[in-house]
């Protein structure tokens, strides 16, 4: 698998490299989340700009990420994603679990948004 990775403090940007994510793909993007994810970084951004096709085990690499940064507090956003992801997302009802924003910046944007809200509310306990 070709993928590129950008860390920062608060975050990790993933840029898939890769024309397809299939089953040949999925289960070692599964295994680098999980890594990140235990490294620490509860806040991921998959950069799928270069992905042209998903399939289901695709789909399920997704879910995976989403669950490992929701159960440490975190987000798991994608990013770049080309029509016909969308629409398979779309299809697939998961939209309304996983965050996806069309650029790289508005998922950091977002990413400091969560964590500005997540301090406040810590003081207001």
């Amino acid at each position: 698998m070709k993928f590129t990775v950008d860390k920062h403090d608060k975050y990790v940007i993933i840029k898939l490299n890769e024309s397809k994510l299939n089953s040949l793909i999925s289960p070692m993007l599964k295994s680098e989340l999980i890594l990140f994810n235990t490294e620490g970084q509860r806040n991921i951004v998959l950069d799928l700009s270069n992905v042209k096709h998903v399939d289901s085990s695709g789909l399920s690499s997704l879910l995976v990420g989403h669950r490992l940064c929701k159960n440490t507090d975190g987000v798991f956003i994608l990013t770049g994603l080309n029509d016909a992801t969308n629409k398979l997302i779309a299809l697939s009802q998961l939209e309304t679990i996983i965050t996806i924003v069309p650029k790289v910046t508005e998922a950091i944007d977002l990413i400091f948004m969560e964590e500005i809200e997540k301090e406040l509310k810590k003081e207001l306990k």
